[in-house]
Parts: C-alpha cells; structure tokens; sequence
C-alpha cells in the first residue's frame, strides 16, 4: 500500500527525535506499523514545521495528488489560528476542497481534531480552534474521511504527552497517537494509547515556576520572535521524505523502541 502524510511539524514528528536528530513523529511510526502487518508500504511525508494551510495546499497537496496513495494523513491550520486574523470557517472550505480533490484521485484520506488544552497561552484561542474541529468533523462526514478525534483522547491532557516547548507532542504523546492512528485504520496493536500514565511525584510551586520562566526564555519568546519578523520556523527546512520510498519491517527498525 501507498501512504503519504501531509502538514505541518505535528505531522513532520517535531518533539519526538530519532538518534540523529530527524524527527520521527506519530506519521513516520503509523507507516512503520502498517510495514509489520501488510508488508511493505510506500511512503512519503511531505509535512514541513511552521506551515501554514495556504502553504499545505499549495506546496503539498499537488505533490500527494500525483502520487494518488491509497491513504493520505491531512492536518493543517494550526498554525494559522494562533496567528492574528484565523479565520475557522475560510479555513475550513479550503480544507474541504482539498479533501474533495484527494478523494477525486481515490486517496482515503484521514482528518484529525486537535488536543482539547485550554490553559495557558491555550486560553484565549480554545474557541477559535473549537470552531474549526467542528468543521473538520463535518468534512470528514461529507466527504466519508476517517477522523482522528484527539479533542476526546483525555490521555494527551497529561503534560508528559508534550514536549518542552509545550507546543510539540513528547515521543511519549507521539507514540500514543500513533497507536490511535492505527486503531482508527483498522490495524491491530499489542497496547492502548488510553493506558494509563504512571504516577508521579509533584513539583513545588517554586520549581513549576522555574519551569514557566525556562519555557518562556527559550520556547515562547523565540515563537513571538519568529512571528513578529514574518519568520517562520520552517523556512529552510525541506520534506524529510518528499517521495514514495518502502518502509518494510528492517527499515522501520531504526527505530529504538518498535513501531509505535
């Protein structure tokens, strides 16, 4: 089978690096899974960090379009709703017109929601991302999408499921979402990504507090930088996998810990 996985650094796997530094992410440990039940799979990840729908669309979609997969992965907006002037319902009907044009070529084509995380820097944009799920639940609908409904999947709340920079799932909340991924496909897995998390020790108010001003130093005043200047964190990164290439089960044993 042919896959190919398009988006943003939610899709690119960014929080959850191989060894030598490439992210792997949920999309690459998906198509490593499906190699160990179906065989080999041709597979192709496209998703480049920082982008934007327009970018998604007019840099990516025409490329998967070409390859006609048997199954194309879509997320895209996140970006644009923490920018000044989102828009969920423009969002969504280029959404839907993409979607329109995948399955045209005979792509089934999986959609996904977003983590419902409403504190924080979250706060004042949890509406306008609601707005836009619901849209995305209805294309899904129309256009007989798979949806992954990760604003229900309570186990990503847990901190420990993103990474340092509270914005990038860990590869703990990537390998969860793998193995969701492929409980919506269909393909059977040995563990659940609803198993419980372990308990934990509490930090002090002090050290929470460290925490804040670590992640604001390095992670949050760098963002605002970035879109401040016009920057994009993705500017000169290129697709990590621009191309249909097998994944069979000796190449997905680059990874250190299975396939999900």
């Amino acid at each position: 089978m042919s896959y190919v996985a398009v988006g943003d650094s939610f899709t690119e796997g960014v929080g959850d690096p191989y060894p030598d530094g490439v992210f792997r992410g949920w999309a690459d440990r998906v198509a490593e899974h499906l190699a160990d039940h179906v065989g080999e799979v041709r597979y192709a990840n496209l998703a480049v960090r920082g982008k934007l729908m327009r970018q998604i669309v007019t840099d990516q979609l025409p490329a998967a379009l070409d390859m006609a997969p048997d199954l194309v992965s879509l997320c895209a907006g996140g970006n644009d709703l923490l920018r000044p002037g989102g828009d969920p319902e423009r969002m969504a009907r280029v959404l839907d017109h993409a979607v329109g044009r995948l399955r045209a070529v005979g792509s089934q084509v999986v959609l996904f929601t977003g983590v419902n995380v409403s504190n924080g820097y979250m706060r004042g944009t949890i509406g306008l991302f609601a707005r836009y799920y619901m849209n995305v639940r209805a294309i899904a609908d129309a256009h007989g999408c798979l949806l992954v409904d990760q604003w229900s999947m309570r186990a990503l709340t847990d901190s420990r499921a993103w990474d340092a920079d509270r914005l990038h799932m860990s590869p703990e909340g990537h390998r969860r979402l793998a193995l969701r991924v492929a409980e919506v496909l269909g393909v059977p897995t040995d563990r659940r990504w609803d198993e419980p998390w372990p308990e934990r020790e509490s930090i002090s108010w002090t050290q929470a507090r460290r925490d804040d001003l670590t992640w604001a130093r390095e992670s949050l005043a760098p963002w605002i930088g970035r879109r401040l200047t016009g920057r994009s964190s993705g500017d000169d990164v290129t697709a990590k996998r621009p191309e249909l290439t097998p994944v069979t089960r000796a190449t997905a044993g680059r990874a250190e810990h299975g396939s999900v």
